[in-house]
């Protein structure tokens, strides 16, 4: 009896422990993932391409980053993607970043039409027919003295640091549904879409009008005689299903296409000196990669678009010498309107004569 009374208090005794025991464990293992929870930094990213890195290069390039990031941070640095200009237009998302800081933490793919307007410099580097190559376009944006003293400039203005010069792209090719283009004077009376002001000079040297259309409304334009052209490299114009509505093409090596990765400032210095590692190199590397990307396949997609029914031409070299000469002068022209110091210009154009010579 003394058995069964002792085992019978003793039971229902140790049972409670064990109850209270693993209700404890489960409660010291509910604070630490809240506390590993707290210590994970959320930051959005914006673009205004598609949510597929298959198909939207700027979706490649971020997934790439986002991917780099996390593993090497191990999920302490975590991102929302937020793809289709979701946040807003290019220039209101450029708005948000230089206001987010540590409270909305962003970082943003802009593109010459949202930084140009707090940044005309910028516009040096996109000179018509200004590199003769993809290599040296990597030169230029990644060494030359002409981009390290403009991310400064950048900085100063807006409280942004330019983290990458992403490619995005080939070479820019004139389309449009009226005629082929062989020389300038073919141009004569177009209506063309525009990304900026930049390209609206070009457009006007030639004698044709530019007038700015968001991307996202850019086939409707051209479908519906908005606009008569525009001008995009071969992965754009099958992105935005440009073959339906545009049947020339001009392989005029017109500017090299280019988004700029931007991170608010403050955001930026409240990371630690191995965060800010990690992401400098994982923009790079993804970059890096980008472009190995756009390159491979910028021939295959212009041939694609000859596929799906355009004529698509490639001007000789007197009619390079010709676009170069009228349409580069009157850019130039423009540009100096924009510029409160001439310098940017003279240095983009050195520089990148050099880098010209480097790459061959």
């Amino acid at each position: 009896m003394m058995k069964n009374k002792f085992n019978k208090e003793k039971g229902p005794g140790f049972a409670t422990l064990v109850k209270k025991f693993i209700l404890n464990l489960a409660l010291i293992f509910a604070f630490v993932s809240l506390a590993q929870a707290d210590d994970v930094k959320i930051i959005k990213i914006s673009h205004q391409g598609m949510a597929d890195p298959e198909v939207n290069i700027q979706s490649y390039f971020v997934t790439e980053f986002v991917n780099r990031v996390e593993a090497r941070t191990d999920g302490k640095i975590k991102f929302e993607v937020y793809p289709d200009e979701q946040l807003g237009t290019e220039e209101q998302r450029l708005e948000l970043i230089m206001r987010s800081g540590l409270n909305q933490p962003v970082i943003d793919m802009s593109s010459f039409a949202a930084l140009g307007t707090v940044l005309p410099e910028l516009y040096a580097s996109a000179v018509p027919f200004m590199f003769n190559s993809f290599e040296a376009a990597h030169i230029f944006f990644d060494t030359s003295d002409y981009m390290r003293e403009l991310k400064e400039l950048f900085r100063q203005r807006t409280g942004c640091v330019m983290l990458e010069v992403v490619e995005e792209g080939g070479f820019l090719a004139f389309t449009n549904s009226k005629r082929e283009l062989k020389s300038p004077k073919d141009f004569k009376g177009l209506k063309f879409r525009a990304m900026d002001e930049g390209q609206i000079a070009i457009f006007n040297a030639f004698g044709a009008s530019g007038t700015p259309i968001p991307w996202s409304e850019v086939y409707m334009a051209l479908k519906t005689g908005v606009a008569d052209g525009q001008m995009n490299p071969a992965f754009y114009i099958l992105l935005g299903s440009l073959p339906e509505v545009q049947k020339y093409m001009t392989l005029a090596n017109i500017q090299y296409s280019d988004q700029f990765f931007v991170i608010n400032e403050d955001l930026f210095n409240n990371l630690s000196d191995e965060e800010r590692k990690i992401i400098r190199d994982a923009a790079s590397e993804a970059n890096k990669l980008t472009r190995e990307r756009i390159e491979a396949q910028d021939l295959e997609q212009i041939e694609e678009c000859r596929k799906r029914g355009m004529n698509v031409y490639a001007p000789n070299l007197d009619e390079m010498n010709e676009f170069r000469t009228i349409g580069q002068p009157n850019y130039v022209e423009w540009l100096k309107t924009r510029l409160d110091d001439a310098k940017w210009l003279d240095m983009a154009l050195r520089e990148a004569e050099a880098a010209n010579n480097l790459a061959k």
